[in-house]
């Protein structure tokens, strides 16, 4: 294990270098591009705000482009806060890439519903 401090925010972070299968980053998708400033070390908050900052230029694409990028992701279950859903009020509002992942509309008019 060793002691980081997030590029971003400073936080203090620990990283498993020994065995990078068993760090907390690996639970989140690998949507992020690979670049230079993607490789540093980032706690989980700065890293999800970096994705969703990725995911918000996305959704300027077309949405056949949209639905395209967010199949790759569709077989991963496992919902992470505040960036599948977030806590609202004590729901659970899921975020517009949960239903690009999942592909398509319930027809229950939901909030952040792409296909609307």
């Amino acid at each position: 294990m060793t002691t980081l401090a997030c590029s971003q925010c400073q936080t203090t972070l620990t990283c498993n270098v020994d065995n990078i299968n068993a760090c907390w980053c690996n639970e989140l998708p690998a949507i992020l591009p690979l670049n230079d400033s993607t490789t540093s070390c980032l706690c989980k908050e700065c890293t999800l705000a970096k994705i969703n900052q990725f995911l918000a230029t996305l959704y300027t694409q077309p949405l056949k482009e949209q639905l395209t990028f967010a199949k790759r992701f569709h077989s991963n279950a496992n919902l992470i806060e505040n960036l599948d859903y977030e806590m609202q009020n004590g729901y659970m509002v899921f975020s517009r890439w949960f239903f690009l992942k999942r592909g398509t509309c319930c027809k229950n008019n939901c909030k952040n519903c792409p296909f609307s």
